[in-house]
């Protein structure tokens, strides 16, 4: 225990290093998020920390696969479909690339996922026995890149892409020990440390931002990391649609509601509940701190009650869904900038 907690602080702090030095690089170089009609900040923020815990993760990722920690596909689906999202987000970062050049991209780091995790595992649901065969893995591969997008939509605050990444992957830490999963604890964590390394300098009021290609690696390998859990045991997908649920039930509110007015969806907008809270309150502080507390307080305990206590997987989604929906409705998501008056 007390070597895996070293490695752990040497790896937080290997992080936080790295992204101070990037940090003093945009500086250096004016590579700064200048705010605009769209912006959630006020002032110029250097950009493109997440490449800190995106080399940090990946680099102590192949050293436990080449000792045997972790097993091919958990490294495929980091390694490789997570630099993939992580190159493409740098390279847009910098300059544009055509929406139609990202989503193929995307698609092709879905399926670097899905290829080592063989045949769709039969699921149950009320009791009856699903085998989607070939639709399933279709399925998985939209709900690997609405995953890394969605990440991308939210991380529009100080701090709130990283605390939704920490507190995940500390949550399934949690359960995967108290269910003697130990095989799959070891990806989370190292997940959780890089990230909170660079947690240090976004925490509101952000010193640098986390840009594309860090939230789409977030998304692609928080996706990954439940497909795989899933592929093993076909439980395990709740936990983690559960602990997500704040990013999930936010941006697919936002989204819909966008569509059914006839938005174009993939143009910049801050009609995420999350920013209509942000604005209301006017820090970004407070609704980060919510993130995180009602992961651990609210979605942590329903995770458990389905791992540990046969709570049905279904019901507990919709469970820990429900008051989500009704803070998305409450925050306006997905409404125009503008329109709304009032909480």
């Amino acid at each position: 225990m007390d070597y895996y907690f070293l490695w752990m602080l040497l790896i937080l702090v290997m992080s936080f290093a790295l992204t101070l030095y990037l940090r003093h690089y945009a500086l250096h170089r004016k590579l700064l998020d200048v705010p605009n009609s769209r912006s959630s900040h006020s002032v110029p923020t250097p950009r493109g920390g997440g490449v800190a815990f995106v080399l940090t993760y990946l680099v102590f990722l192949t050293l436990a696969w080449f000792f045997s920690k972790v097993d091919s596909s958990t490294l495929m689906s980091s390694a490789g479909a997570g630099a993939l999202v992580a190159i493409i987000g740098f390279i847009d970062d910098h300059r544009h690339i055509a929406a139609r050049w990202r989503l193929i991209g995307h698609f092709t780091a879905a399926v670097l996922v899905i290829a080592p995790l063989g045949p769709f595992p039969t699921i149950t649901m009320a009791g009856f026995a699903l085998d989607m065969g070939v639709i399933g893995l279709v399925l998985s591969a939209v709900y690997l890149v609405w995953m890394l997008n969605l990440y991308n939509f939210m991380d529009g605050i100080d701090g709130i892409a990283a605390v939704e990444a920490v507190t995940t992957c500390l949550g399934m830490v949690v359960l995967y020990s108290i269910t003697q999963h130990f095989e799959l604890i070891l990806a989370p964590l190292l997940l959780a440390t890089c990230v909170a390394g660079f947690l240090i300098l976004n925490f509101p009021p952000a010193k640098i931002f986390m840009g594309d290609a860090g939230s789409g690696f977030l998304g692609v390998v928080l996706a990954g990391l439940s497909l795989q859990a899933a592929f093993k045991q076909p439980g395990l997908i709740w936990p983690w649609l559960i602990l997500m649920g704040v990013f999930i039930v936010d941006a697919t509110f936002t989204l819909l509601r966008r569509l059914l007015r006839g938005d174009k969806v993939y143009e910049a907008h801050r009609s995420h509940a999350y920013q209509f809270a942000s604005r209301q309150v006017g820090k970004h502080l407070p609704v980060t701190l919510c993130v995180g507390l009602i992961n651990l307080f609210w979605l942590l305990p329903i995770a458990f009650c389905v791992v540990r206590l046969d709570f049905p997987g279904l019901a507990g989604v919709v469970l820990a869904y429900v008051p989500l929906v009704l803070l998305a409705i409450k925050y306006h998501a997905g409404a125009l900038e503008g329109a709304t008056q009032g909480p």
